[in-house]
This record gives structure tokens, sequence and C-alpha cells, in this order.
């Protein structure tokens, strides 16, 4: 008897074994930043079935709730030793950070920093919400893995961006409490910072909407970002002509001095961020502006307005011609020139670069480096390639660092010589 009921049993346990076994697989593939699937597989289909801008929404609606990968092999191999970075008196793991315009509202933060991210930037965020500008405004341009916007700062605004924030700060502070450990930044993980973009409301105040910013934000962040460069709210791009720079700047630096110290006993740094479309001349005004403030440092580069034709390889002219700004590969050359060209008046200073635009291996990262920029940023190219990037441009940098014998540390700025 016993043996004729084991049988049935055991072969309906094996079946069911083998199923929860490749389940099991399976999960921890798809759970895996690196695997090919999101690359090769997911992406696309995001892309062939979605408009941009819901594409867009449904990344940040699975990156919100956690239902993404995340960079599995991280705590073993950050190849921190080549690519660890000495920046506002931190140490990053890695060069790598999220530009701002990807998670608007601060909703994804932590499913960002898990897909191997050493710096995130939420935002661009504006005192009051505002829908921004009116849909489309969002488009691909795939065959040059690029993009054009003009979303138009939409945001929810600083309070509820601060409520999000505030939660997630408590969350953390309680988990850091019961463990007895020290949180070291606003990022709340090790080797990372938090960044905040700020923006201003389309028919707001072109100082006091970044000094309430500052106010309001400031305590959750490491670094708070000051756009004035967006091509996408009339008038904002103006706030680059040197006196207006200078003054919002001094005015925002001021602001942060008179902060008090946070629960982590700590003040936000503040960048600028600034376009790719400027002349030599007008980068220069921009150090000036930014020595004679105290800033910590400068981001280039945001979007371009222009349109290198030549060099596109979208055919559609409607499509390229689509107001708002570009981004992905056909801004690397302009805001790597950009970069370069601001080194010139800033490699006397203690102004950190920070290069962003059409970065999207680990070559193009190295460039930056070597151009002047303590890290860098990237968004488009993430989008389009997916979370496994991050590890990529990692693996391929911490490669080019090795074949030359150096640190990511050792080349920035290495084309001055």
């Amino acid at each position: 008897m016993s043996v004729r009921v084991l049988k049935p049993l055991r072969s309906s346990f094996l079946p069911l074994f083998g199923g929860l076994t490749v389940a099991a697989i399976g999960g921890y593939y798809l759970y895996d930043s690196r695997s090919a699937i999101h690359e090769y597989v997911l992406c696309p289909l995001i892309r062939n079935f979605t408009t941009a801008e819901q594409g867009h929404k449904l990344g940040i609606f699975f990156m919100k709730y956690g239902i993404s990968p995340k960079l599995l092999d991280e705590g073993y191999n950050d190849q921190s030793d080549v690519l660890g970075v000495s920046v506002f008196n931190k140490n990053l793991k890695n060069p790598i950070g999220l530009a701002a315009g990807l998670d608007k509202d601060g909703e994804a933060i932590d499913s960002l920093f898990n897909c191997g991210f050493s710096y995130v930037e939420i935002g661009s965020i504006t005192p009051e919400p505002q829908p921004g500008n009116p849909e489309p405004r969002f488009f691909r341009l795939p065959r040059d893995d690029a993009v054009i916007n003009r979303y138009g700062f939409n945001s929810t605004g600083h309070y509820n961006v601060l409520a999000t924030l505030k939660l997630r700060f408590s969350k953390y502070l309680q988990k850091f409490q019961r463990s007895g450990e020290e949180p070291s930044s606003n990022a709340f993980q090790n080797g990372k910072l938090l960044g905040i973009n700020l923006g201003k409301n389309k028919n707001g105040d072109e100082i006091q909407d970044y000094v309430k910013g500052v106010e309001r934000l400031g305590p959750f962040a490491d670094v708070l970002v000051i756009n004035v460069s967006s091509p996408n709210t009339p008038g904002l791009r103006d706030l680059q002509n040197e006196s207006k720079l200078t003054n919002l700047l001094s005015t925002v630096v001021n602001t942060r001095n008179l902060l008090k110290r946070n629960v982590l006993g700590s003040k936000p740094l503040i960048l600028v961020k600034i376009a790719p479309d400027l002349t030599e001349p007008e980068l220069e005004s921009i150090a000036n502006s930014a020595k004679q403030a105290n800033v910590d440092g400068i981001i280039i580069s945001n979007t371009t307005i222009q349109r290198p034709k030549v060099k596109l390889l979208t055919t559609d002219d409607k499509l390229i011609n689509e107001a708002g700004g570009l981004s992905g590969k056909p801004l690397k050359p302009l805001s790597l020139k950009a970069l370069k060209l601001l080194r010139k008046y800033t490699k006397d200073s203690n102004l950190v670069l920070v290069g962003c635009g059409g970065i999207s291996n680990g070559k193009d990262a190295l460039e930056f480096g070597k151009a002047g920029a303590t890290f860098i940023e990237l968004y488009t190219a993430f989008a389009y390639k997916g979370p496994g990037l991050v590890a990529k441009i990692r693996d391929e940098l911490a490669q080019e660092l090795r074949k030359e014998g150096k640190t990511w540390q050792q080349i920035i700025g290495e084309d001055d010589k």
C-alpha cells in the first residue's frame, strides 16, 4: 500500500519541484539589472507599445513600487578600488550619476540607487504644482538613441515632494537607529549622494522660487541644483546672463548658509546647471558668476535647442524640428565641447564640474573625466538601454582605466596637461 501511495506523490512532486526551481531561477534572472532581457526584450516592448511619455510614467510606476531589478553584484563587485571618487568631502563608489528629469517628484529614489548609481538627482521641482506644457511633449528618436522633450517643468510642487521625502527620511532614520549605525548622507546608502534639482514656476519669481526650494527641500538633499538652462520655460535661460546669474546664485548660497544643519549634521551643496548652447565668452562669464557666488560646482549640460542634422540618422523633419530640448547621443559633442571650454576658466578654482549629455558607455564617461568632470550623469541612454546600463558603464570604465593603469580620481582633468 505505502509503495503505491508514494509513487503518485513522487511523480507529482518532481514536476512541482522542477517548476518552482525554474521559477526561482527565472525570478532571480529578471531581478538582476544586468540580465540582457531588460535591454533586448522589455525596453523594446515598452517602446513599441507606448508613447514616450507613457513609457516614462510606466517606468516610474514600476520603480515607485519596487517592481524593478537591482544591481545584485554591487556589494562585492563595485570596482570602487578603481572607480571611487572623492567629491564634496564624501567618497562615491563610482562616478556614475543619474541626471534630473527621470524621477521628477522623488518617487523612485531607492530603486534608482539600487541600479548602481552613486548619485541620483530628482526634479526639476517647482514651488507650486504646475502641469507643464500640453501633450504630446516627449518624442523618441530611436535611430539616434535620442529624445526631444518640452515637458515644461511639470511638477507636483515643493510640498508634495517634501511629504514624500519626509516619509523616506523617517523610515531610514528609524532603520539606522535600530541598527545603531550613523547615516552618512541623504541617500542613506554608503558611498552615494542625493541631489534635488530646483526649477521656477512658469510665472514665478526668478529669485524667490529658488530661495523657497533651498529653504523647503535643502534639509533633505546632499546637493541642490539650480536649473537655469531648461529650454522649455520662457525666459529661464536668460538667467545665465552674468549679472543675473551672480545675483541669483549669491542669494541662493546665502540662503543655504542660513539653514540649520539637518539631523545628519549637514547642509546641501549648491550646483548650477547650464546649457550646451553657449559661446566661450558666455561660459567664461558663468564661471565668473559661480566663483563670485561661491557655489560648489557646475553641471554641463542640459538639453540642446540645436538640431545637428548632419549627424542625425532620423530623417523625419517634422520629428526633428519638434520644439524642445534634444538629449541623447547627438548631444555629446556639444556638451563635451562646453565642458572643455568651461574647464579653462574653472581649473584654478575649487568648482566641481559634472559632465552630462550623450554619455552611453564607459569610453564616453572616460572622455568626460579627462576633460575635467569629477563625476558624470546620464539619463537618455538609461531610458533606452534599461537598468543594466549602469553596471555596463561601470565595468567598461573600470576596464579602460585598468588598461591605462590609473584610477578615475587620477584621470580627472588629464586633458589639461
